[in-house]
């Protein structure tokens, strides 16, 4: 084989290696479960029969800032009707993470992914990153970016709609 063929079989076989070490969740799919990935930070008791948001963020992100307020009040907004948020930080440095929650702190809880395992195991591709839940575990609606209003709006409308089931 010519270098150019080398080269071409290499890409592809990375390409599918990537496609599959980074597989999007889907929906209807189970997410995984929180307590295997070793994060750090105390995640919520007892989720099984709760609406579950997961965010992913990073605190060089811009929109996640934007983000951090909309989820706070739907924390307090929910969270005696059995909705949980849980902010997954993946930050490589701790300091980064904390120093970004003085400047925005949360009524809801934070972890972090340093190692980024359940990143990957998720595909989450852009900063921030959110799956909505059932009380059975599973990804019932997606997030991609946050587009203020539109995606508040968006969460509330999932979140009564799977309350009522």
């Amino acid at each position: 084989m010519n270098l150019t063929k080398h080269l071409t079989l290499a890409v592809l076989i990375a390409a599918t290696a990537c496609r599959v070490a980074f597989a999007e969740l889907k929906t209807g799919e189970a997410f995984p479960d929180l307590a295997g990935f070793k994060l750090e930070g105390k995640l919520p008791d007892a989720l099984k029969g709760k609406v579950v948001i997961v965010d992913f963020w990073a605190s060089w992100c811009g929109p996640c800032k934007e983000s951090f307020p909309a989820l706070n009040e739907l924390q307090k907004k929910y969270s005696d009707r059995g909705v949980v948020i849980i902010a997954v930080n993946v930050d490589e440095e701790r300091a980064d993470m904390e120093s970004f929650l003085k400047e925005h702190p949360v009524s809801f809880a934070v972890v972090r992914d340093g190692g980024q395992k359940l990143v990957a195991k998720t595909g989450i591709k852009t900063m921030p990153s959110s799956f909505v839940l059932d009380g059975d575990g599973k990804v019932r609606f997606s997030h991609s970016g946050y587009h203020g209003d539109k995606t508040k709006k968006q969460y509330e409308q999932q979140i009564e709609s799977l309350l009522k089931k």
